[in-house]
């Protein structure tokens, strides 16, 4: 998951050289003489940042799996500019609805 430590650290300390032994901060070994260690609790902190982002963008990734294929898409427009009809307006309108912003 994008919330994770190795992202945390990434964002944290961009470029920096570290290896992680395991999934906590106690296990991070420090490599980088160019940038300071960020504290357990600096982690921490963008660890909670990062999972909220994350978190808040649950209704994008809904949103992108139910949209009907661009091939389908392209298609509903087509025969909706031919024949007068909204069917692409209203499909995406449905995916937009059942999958609202917070």
């Amino acid at each position: 998951m994008i919330h994770d430590i190795t992202a945390a650290l990434t964002e944290l300390r961009p470029g920096a050289e570290w290896t992680l032994r395991g999934d906590t901060y106690a296990g991070l070994e420090w490599l980088d003489s160019k940038q300071t260690k960020p504290t357990e609790s600096e982690v921490n902190a963008k660890c909670a940042e990062l999972k909220t982002a994350y978190d808040n963008k649950k209704y994008q990734r809904d949103r992108s799996t139910s949209y009907p294929s661009i091939q389908d898409q392209l298609d509903m427009q087509y025969w909706d500019k031919k024949n007068g009809t909204t069917t692409w307006v209203d499909a995406v309108a449905k995916v937009k609805s059942d999958n609202p912003k917070p």
